[in-house]
C-alpha cells in the first residue's frame, strides 16, 4: 500500500472546490447522486440521475475517485464514445436475500430471471439525492441523454466522480477484520534479518495493518499502527493472532489523492466474530442505530407513576370508552398503538372506527423527549426484541391502548355502506378503552369460527359476543374495501416469508415459510383507509407542509424485463399500470397453481422494478402533485398516521391534524357561512379554504401546534427515510445471522433449487426451503468441465476427477470440487430426502437441481451462506 508521506504520486484526480460543483450544478453540466457500489464487483459503482431510465456506470477505481457507498456526489457523465455495452440487456441479475443494496444487475454473461429479497414495496430500490430545484436546471441535458440512450438502446452511459458533496455517514460505521498476520510476518523478519529490517524500516507495511470490511462494497482499509487502541496494541506486541478473528469498529478518516486506499481509525472491539452477541453489536453499529438507554431529560418529560388523564381532557376530547374497541397485533406486541371498533346502523350502513394512541400529547414539540425520538426516528425490531424509539414507560404504558385502560387517542370514524362507499366521516381527538386484547390468530379463529376464548380476559360490560360480531362485520367491510382498492388499481405482490423457531436459549432449530393470515389484511385495510385519510386533511389545511409518503412508477427497463422473461415462458404480463399488473399476476398465479415455487420466483422477480418508497415534505415538491401518489396502493395521497409509539413522522402528522382540527373549530365558532368540517368532512371548498379567515386560522393552530415549516419539514422527512432504510438492512442483516447460524448448527442442509440464472462462471438459484437465492460458482475448478452454449442458453457440468487442466491464460489456483459440490456416493442418498443430482448435468433456467447449504466465515471473515450443487459420485 502506498500510505507513505514521502511518496508524492497522486492515485485520484483532485476533486471540485464546492464552488465549482454549485455552477456546474445550475449550469446542469454535473448531477448530483448518491453513490452505490455493486456488492459483487466493487470497481462497478452506479448512480441514478432522475429522467434517466438506466443508471449511470462509474467504472474504475480512478473514475470512483474514493467515493464509498452512500456517498452524495458529484458526476459527469462521459461523452457517447466511453460508453459501455449494456450487460444482461434483457435479462437482468437477481438480487441477494441477505446483501443489502448489493448491485447485481452487471455480471458478464448470464441470462437471468431477476427475483428480489423481498416483497415489501417500501424497500428496494436505490434512491437519488436530487432535489426538485437541480432536476428543473439539468432538464435539458437529460432530454438530450435520453435522446442519445433512444438512438443507442445497447449502450449505458458512463461517467465520474468529479466531488463529493456530503460524505457517507457509513464512513463512521465500518465494520470489519484486522489483518495482522502479515505484520507480525514483516517485524519477525525484521529481527531475523539486519538488513531486512534496515529496509523495512522505509516501507509503509512497518506502520499500518490492513483492514477488510465485512461489506463487500467498501474498499480495503490501512489502519495506522500508531493509532490502535491501547488493549489492542498490547495484543499486537504479544502476536495474539487470535486478533484476527475479533470483529472491529472503525471510521474512514481521510482518503487523499495520494493514497491507493483509505485511511481508517479503530474505535472499538464488539468481540469474536463467530459470536451472535458480536454480530448483533455490529449490525447496531453499522446502521448507527442507538441501543443506548435513554437519557435522563428524556424520561423525565414522561408524567410519572401512577398517572391519570387529567380532568380538562374529559372536557375537550369525545368520550368513546362505552364502545366495543379492541386492539389486534401480534402476540407478544406490548406497544399497541391502534384498536378497531364497528357499530351496525339503520339501513346495512357500519360505523367503523380506527383509533390510535396519541403519542404526541405526551411528546410535545421541542423537548428532550421529542428530541431523542426524532434522532431515533423509528423503533427497530430485532428477533427477541425491540429497540423502542420512545422509553418502555410511554410505548408500553401510557401510550399503549392496554386493554380495561382509559387511554387518550385519536380517532378516525367513518360511515361506510355495504358497497364500500364512505357516506361520512369524523375525526377527533378522544378517549377510549380497549375492552380485549386479540393476537392475529385470535382475530383469525373468530373469522373461521373456532375461536376458543379460555385464557383470555375482556374488560367493560361487553360480551364476547359483542367481540366476536365486531370481528365479523369489519371482516366482511374489509373485503368490501379491498376489492375497491384492487378495482381502482392497486398492487399486491404477497409472498412467504421465512420464520425461525427457537429454543429456550434462543438459538434456532428449524425454519417454516409463513404467509399472513385473513385478520392481518382486515386490520391492514383500515389502517391504509386511516392514513389515506389523513394525508387527504393534512394536505387541505396545509398543502406546503403536510408530511406525505409517496412510491414512485417501478422502473421502466425492469418492468421490460420482466414482460419479456414472461412472454419467453409463455405467460401474458401487461405491466401498464399498477392495476394491470395486478390482474395479470393473478391470472399467473392461477395458471401456475400447480408450480408455486416459480410463481414464487415470479413474484419476487416482480418486486425488482418497485422502487422505494419515502417520506417527503408537500412544499418541498414543486410539481402540483403529480408525482405525490403511491403507485402499489394507487392513491393520489397517502401518510403515515397509525403507529405514532413506532414512527416519528406519524407523530409529525398527529400534530398537524391537531392543528387542523384546531383550525377547524375556531372557524366552525366565527364563520357561519362555511360549511362545516371544512377540512376534515367530505366536501372540500377550496375558496373557502383559502379565505383570509380560514388561513389566519390555520397559522395560529400551526404556531399552537408547531407545524414544522417547509424547509424544517423536509429536513425531517430525509432523515425519518434514512432511519427507516437503516432499520430494513438491520432486519436484513438479522435474518442473514440467525439463517447463518441455523446452518452453522446443522450438520447438512440439503434442498432442491430452481435455477434463476446461468452463464459460463456461475448460477443463481433460488433455494426452495430458504425462499432465497444464493450462486454457485463453477469457473476454474479441479476435474469440473463447464460447457456453456450460449445459443440455447444450457449450461452442461461434468466432473472428471483426473482431469486438471487449467484455464488457458489463468493465474489463479483451481478450486477444489468441494468448494462447488458436496459429493456423496450412490448408495449413501439412496434413503434420502433429498435425491443428489448425477453428472453430467444439463441445465436450463429453471431446472430443478439439489443444493447443500452451509455456513461461511464467523472467526475467520464476514457471515455469508454458501451452496454447493448436491451430486452423487463413485470417485468422491
Amino acid at each position: 500500500m502506498t500510505h507513505n508521506q514521502s511518496e508524492q504520486r497522486k492515485h485520484f484526480a483532485a476533486h471540485w472546490s464546492m464552488e465549482a460543483l454549485n455552477v456546474a450544478l445550475e449550469k446542469g453540466d454535473v448531477f448530483k447522486s448518491t453513490f452505490r457500489v455493486n456488492a459483487h464487483n466493487r470497481i462497478e459503482a452506479y448512480c441514478k440521475i432522475d429522467g434517466l431510465p438506466v443508471d449511470v456506470l462509474i467504472s474504475g477505481f480512478h473514475n470512483q475517485n474514493r467515493a464509498v457507498e452512500g456517498d452524495v456526489v458529484a458526476i459527469k457523465v462521459e461523452p457517447l464514445s466511453s460508453w459501455t455495452k449494456m450487460k444482461g440487456l434483457n435479462v437482468p441479475v437477481v438480487a441477494n436475500s441477505y446483501v443489502n443494496d448489493g448491485f447485481q444487475d452487471e455480471d458478464v454473461g448470464q441470462e437471468l430471471i431477476r427475483p428480489a429479497s423481498s416483497s415489501y414495496i417500501d424497500d428496494n430500490n436505490h434512491s437519488t439525492a436530487s432535489s426538485s430545484g437541480e432536476r428543473r436546471e439539468v432538464v435539458p441535458l437529460v432530454e438530450k441523454l435520453c435522446a442519445m440512450m433512444s438512438s443507442f438502446p445497447s449502450k449505458r452511459p458512463t461517467g465520474r466522480v468529479v466531488g463529493i458533496i456530503e460524505m457517507s455517514p457509513r464512513r463512521k460505521s465500518i465494520v470489519g477484520f484486522l489483518r495482522i498476520k502479515p505484520w507480525v510476518f514483516n517485524r519477525d523478519s525484521c529481527k531475523k534479518d539486519t538488513k531486512k529490517s534496515r529496509l523495512l524500516l522505509l516501507s509503509p507495511k512497518r506502520d499500518y495493518i490492513q483492514l477488510i470490511s465485512t461489506d463487500p462494497k467498501f474498499p480495503k482499509m490501512m489502519v495506522a499502527v500508531k493509532t490502535l487502541p491501547n488493549c489492542i496494541m498490547q495484543r499486537l506486541e504479544d502476536c495474539d493472532l487470535t486478533l484476527e478473528m475479533e470483529l472491529i469498529a472503525a471510521e474512514i478518516v481521510e482518503w487523499s489523492e495520494e493514497y491507493d486506499s483509505p485511511l481508517a481509525h479503530v474505535i472499538h472491539i464488539f468481540g469474536r466474530g463467530g459470536e451472535v452477541q458480536s454480530q448483533l453489536s455490529a449490525i447496531l453499529f453499522q446502521n448507527s442505530i442507538n441501543s443506548s438507554d435513554f437519557p435522563p431529560e428524556a424520561i423525565s418529560c414522561i408524567p410519572p407513576v401512577p398517572w391519570r388523564i387529567p380532568e380538562g381532557e374529559f372536557h375537550r376530547r369525545r368520550d368513546l370508552r362505552n364502545l366495543c374497541t379492541f386492539t389486534i397485533d401480534p402476540a407478544t406486541a406490548s406497544d399497541l398503538d391502534d384498536a378497531l371498533s364497528v357499530e351496525r346502523l339503520p339501513n346495512s350502513i357500519y360505523r367503523v372506527g380506527v383509533h390510535i394512541a396519541d403519542v404526541s400529547y405526551f411528546v410535545p414539540p421541542h423537548t428532550a423527549l421529542d428530541e431523542e425520538a426524532q434522532i431515533r426516528s423509528t423503533s427497530v425490531y430485532l428477533q427477541h426484541y425491540r429497540l423502542p424509539m420512545l422509553p418502555p414507560l410511554l410505548s408500553n404504558k401510557f401510550g399503549s391502548l392496554i386493554p380495561g385502560v382509559e387511554r387518550l387517542a385519536f380517532s378516525i370514524i367513518w360511515d361506510i355502506n355495504l358497497d364500500g362507499e364512505v357516506l361520512d366521516r369524523w375525526i377527533g381527538c378522544t378517549i377510549m378503552q380497549s375492552c380485549c386484547k386479540l393476537s392475529y390468530e385470535h382475530a383469525q379463529d373468530i373469522i373461521d369460527g373456532t375461536l376458543n376464548v379460555e385464557g383470555l380476559q375482556l374488560h367493560g360490560e361487553f360480551t364476547w359476543s359483542d367481540v366476536v360480531a365486531s370481528v365479523q362485520n369489519l371482516d366482511k367491510i374489509a373485503k368490501v374495501l379491498k376489492e375497491i382498492r384492487y378495482k381502482d388499481g392497486a398492487l399486491s405482490l404477497e409472498n412467504p416469508k421465512t420464520d425461525f423457531l427457537f429454543d429456550k436459549d434462543g438459538i434456532p432449530y428449524d425454519i417454516v415459510l409463513t404467509g399472513r393470515k385473513k385478520s392481518n389484511f382486515l386490520v391492514e385495510e383500515f389502517m391504509l383507509l386511516a392514513n389515506t385519510t389523513a394525508a387527504q386533511v393534512i394536505t387541505r389545511a396545509y398543502p406546503s407542509s403536510a408530511l406525505l409518503r409517496r412510491h414512485p412508477e417501478p422502473n421502466l427497463s425492469k418492468l421490460r424485463d420482466l414482460e419479456s422473461f414472461c412472454s419467453k415462458h409463455g405467460l401474458r404480463l401487461n405491466a401498464s399500470t399498477s392495476g394491470e399488473l395486478n390482474q395479470s399476476l393473478e391470472r399467473i398465479r392461477h395458471e401456475l397453481k400447480d408450480d408455486s415455487v416459480f410463481f414464487h420466483v415470479l413474484m419476487n422477480y416482480a418486486t425488482k422494478p418497485m422502487q422505494l418508497a419515502t417520506y417527503f415534505c408537500s412544499g418541498d415538491v414543486i410539481d402540483n402533485g403529480k408525482d405525490w401518489g403511491h403507485y402499489a396502493l394507487s392513491v393520489p395521497l397517502y401518510t403515515h398516521f397509525t403507529s405514532p409509539l413506532r414512527r416519528y413522522a406519524d407523530i409529525i402528522v398527529h400534530r398537524t391534524l391537531a392543528a387542523t382540527l384546531e383550525a377547524e373549530d375556531m372557524l366552525d365558532l366565527n364563520e357561519k357561512k362555511l360549511v362545516k368540517k371544512c377540512f376534515t368532512g367530505l366536501s372540500f371548498n377550496k375558496e373557502e379554504v383559502e379565505s383570509f379567515n380560514a388561513q389566519k386560522a390555520l397559522a395560529d393552530a400551526a404556531m399552537k401546534y408547531v407545524v414544522p415549516g417547509t424547509e424544517v419539514l423536509a429536513d425531517i422527512a430525509a432523515h425519518c427515510n434514512g432511519r427507516k432504510l437503516a432499520s430494513r438492512h438491520v432486519k436484513d442483516a438479522t435474518d442473514k445471522l440467525y439463517m447463518w447460524l441455523f446452518l452453522r448448527n446443522k450438520e447438512i442442509f440439503l434442498s432442491e433449487a430452481r435455477v434463476l440464472g446461468l452463464g459460463p462462471r456461475f448460477m443463481t438459484i433460488y433455494v426452495t426451503k430458504l425462499a432465497m437465492e444464493r450462486r454457485i460458482y463453477y469457473d476454474e475448478v479441479e476435474g469440473l468441465t463447464a460447457e456453456w452454449l450460449d445459443v440455447t442458453s444450457t449450461l452442461v457440468l461434468n466432473y472428471y476427477p483426473n482431469n486438471r487442466s487449467h484455464k488457458k491464460g489463468s493465474t489463479s489456483k483451481l478450486k477444489t470440487i468441494e468448494e462447488v459440490a458436496m459429493l456423496t456416493f450412490p448408495e449413501v442418498s439412496k434413503n434420502a430426502d433429498i435425491e443428489p443430482a448425477v453428472f453430467p448435468l444439463v441445465l436450463h433456467i429453471l431446472s430443478t437441481i439439489s443444493v447443500a447449504l452451509h455456513p461461511i466465515g464467523g472467526d475467520d471473515g464476514p457471515i455469508d451462506i454458501g451452496a454447493r450443487l448436491y451430486t452423487s459420485s463413485y470417485f468422491c
